[in-house]
């Protein structure tokens, strides 16, 4: 497996703000004799922390996991308080359109490049499945917009919200206490029908991250006749990442939970439908 680790702001000759992160994290399936000519689809990472950190359980291990499904994937370093909107959109579209410009010598599927965000990287996620094209994208990546949508999101008991139940803390530090961006980044508010198709999974009784945004985003792709998929589960806590043992922190058994773990079989499931499978270049 070959990895890369590419400074977005340097490939786009775009001037970082002080203090921004924005590098992407390529982890690319070698060409084995096996698989010569092989591509794949592309997942994009895109950790969870309440935009003050970037959780490493939501990071590579949900790589390797998309990695043994024959997804070619990247992780998204993204920055955090005190740095605010629109920093995050444009590093995340920056992900995006990079994958997609480059996908020959990353053997990636153009077309079939997904995005998977966990709690404050699904509101990301989100951003990126509803905002590709705004105003503040387009001033700084001109042509490289029309790169910047993806064709599939996944969103893990995602903050989505900026109104009624929310994940206060996440909303205060994407907008800074702007109430005007407040406005702005209320992702299920967003949704029309140019938006990307998602796949959207909660607990029920999360502590953390309250499922109603969920359910909201889930109304409004329906409103709006957008391909989605919603799975509800009934029970566990906030941040499981893939619930399993591996993922467990060792002070919070609570972390694994049997039923939740469903979820990544689902989502495979899910991209399979929608034709992010792997294809042979040669005789195709």
């Amino acid at each position: 497996m070959e990895k890369r680790i590419i400074d977005l702001y340097d490939y786009f000759n775009i001037t970082r703000p002080s203090g921004a992160k924005g590098y992407l994290t390529c982890y690319i399936i070698d060409d084995y004799g096996f698989c010569e000519g092989r591509t794949r689809p592309a997942m994009l990472i895109v950790g969870g922390g309440g935009y003050a950190y970037v959780s490493e359980r939501e990071k590579e291990p949900i790589a390797i996991s998309y990695l043994n499904e024959g997804f070619n994937a990247f992780i998204l370093d993204y920055s955090v308080a005190p740095i605010s909107y629109p920093t995050q959109l444009i590093e995340g579209c920056m992900a995006v359109a990079y994958i997609r410009e480059n996908a020959q010598s990353l053997r990636v599927i153009e077309d079939k490049i997904c995005g998977i965000g966990f709690s404050a990287g699904g509101h990301l996620c989100g951003m990126l499945a509803t905002l590709y094209a705004d105003k503040d994208v387009k001033e700084r990546l001109g042509e490289h917009t029309k790169n910047c949508k993806l064709d599939g999101v996944i969103l893990a008991y995602p903050v989505l919200s900026t109104f009624g139940k929310i994940h206060q803390g996440s909303i205060e530090k994407i907008t800074g206490g702007n109430e005007e961006l407040r406005k702005k980044l209320d992702i299920p508010k967003l949704v029309d029908e140019n938006s990307v198709p998602a796949f959207i999974w909660a607990t029920v009784n999360d502590n953390a991250v309250p499922s109603e945004s969920s359910l909201l985003m889930a109304m409004a792709y329906k409103k709006k006749g957008v391909p989605f998929e919603l799975h509800m589960f009934e029970d566990g806590g906030h941040g499981l990442s893939l619930a399993t043992e591996e993922v467990a922190p060792p002070l919070n058994q609570s972390s694994v939970n049997v039923p939740v773990q469903a979820w990544f079989d689902l989502s495979k499931t899910w991209l399979k439908q929608r034709g992010f499978i792997i294809k042979n270049k040669i005789g195709e």
